[in-house]
Order: structure tokens, then sequence, then C-alpha cells
């Protein structure tokens, strides 16, 4: 399938998201790699995972890069050698990228039942607004807490920050696609303005630092 959809946020980022419908061999056919990206490729064990790796190739493809632009440093956190930022997610079959001038980070969670019986290792802050009724709305509220809060660590992605320790999601409504949140770590206090919405039964968020 080719590009599923594009959101333009603001004339500095971009968020594309794929559909992942095409085989390996599909996929695999319309990207080039380079050498360590394709030992990396030969590793995964899992040939979903290795169809949403290729499908962030393509991603990037349709935003004028190749493979060899893209790189990690060592704690697995992706970056140009140019001035944009960019922040991968993948989750079953969609693959999300955003690009942009400012510092921005990305996560993609199907909405499941599951969140409700992890919801007390990752909200702490939150439990003061939170109503634990268990309804689809109790679901996807706790899917945009993780995921501001996974998108939050793919930015700073520092060790030892704890998702229910140290970073505070502020009350939001679903309908408002918007919120705050902060992060708290040792001597360091940041800000982050949060997006979140919905592509059929899976959760979309992206979170810009101040």
């Amino acid at each position: 399938m080719p590009l599923f959809q594009t959101i333009q946020f603001n004339e500095n980022t971009k968020i594309l998201i794929w559909k992942i419908t095409e085989s390996f061999d599909e996929l695999y056919s319309q990207v080039t790699l380079k050498e360590k990206t394709q030992r990396r490729l030969d590793g995964m064990k899992s040939e979903m995972h290795q169809r949403a790796f290729l499908s962030v190739r393509m991603l990037i493809q349709e935003m004028g890069f190749t493979d060899k632009d893209l790189h990690y440093d060592e704690f697995g956190k992706p970056y140009f050698d140019c001035h944009n930022y960019i922040s991968i997610t993948h989750s079953y079959n969609y693959a999300a990228i955003i690009i942009s001038e400012e510092t921005v980070g990305i996560d993609m969670e199907l909405q499941r039942e599951k969140i409700i019986r992890i919801a007390d290792k990752f909200t702490d802050y939150e439990c003061s607004y939170l109503q634990p009724d268990f309804t689809d709305d109790y679901i996807k509220k706790l899917t945009v807490i993780w995921g501001a809060k996974e998108a939050i660590f793919k930015i700073r992605n520092e060790k030892g920050i704890s998702f229910k320790d140290h970073i505070r999601v502020e009350d939001f409504s679903l309908n408002e696609k918007q919120t705050s949140a902060s992060l708290y770590f040792d001597d360091l206090i940041l800000h982050f303005e949060v997006h979140y919405l919905e592509i059929e039964n899976f959760t979309l968020v992206y979170a810009f630092q101040k």
C-alpha cells in the first residue's frame, strides 16, 4: 500500500504514516540499504518487525531522504546529519515518522484492554484526574498517557527515566487532541506540548519539547 496518511502539522513539521500491507519482498525491492542497516535487518527474527523496519525506510524516502542519511546514536535514537529531527514508531501493521526542525518524539499504540492491567506501572500524577471506569474512553486515555510518555522518553532518551515517577501528563479531553506534559528528572525540568489522534483503533501521539 502506498503512503497511508500525511499530516502537515506546521511549516516545519510533517508526520507520515504507512499501513503495512506489502510482503517483505515487495518492501525490500523498493529500498536501498547500507551495509550496517542490512546486518540489522538480517538479525531480526520477526518478519513483521522486518516489514515495519523497511516501511520506515519507505517513509523517509517519501521525504527525500535515504537510508544512508539515517543514523542512530549509542542509545538507539535516530538522527539525520542535517538540521531536521526525526522520531520513529511502529505498532503492528502501522509505521510512522515525524520530521521537524523542532525537537520531537512520536509513538503509536494499539488501544487494548491490557493497558488497564499495567496502568499502575506508568501512572501516578495522572491518577488525580483519571476515572477508572474501564470503558473505552478510559482505555483511550491511558493509551494517550502511555504514548505521551513514550514520545517524551524518545526525545530525552536518558537512562533512569521512569514513566511513572518522572513524567507527568496534564489532564486532557479526548476531544481536544492536545495537552501538556513535564519531565522532572534529577535537577532537570522540561515541558512538552503533546498532540494525539486516533487512526482506526490505534492512538498516535507526538510531543514537542518547549
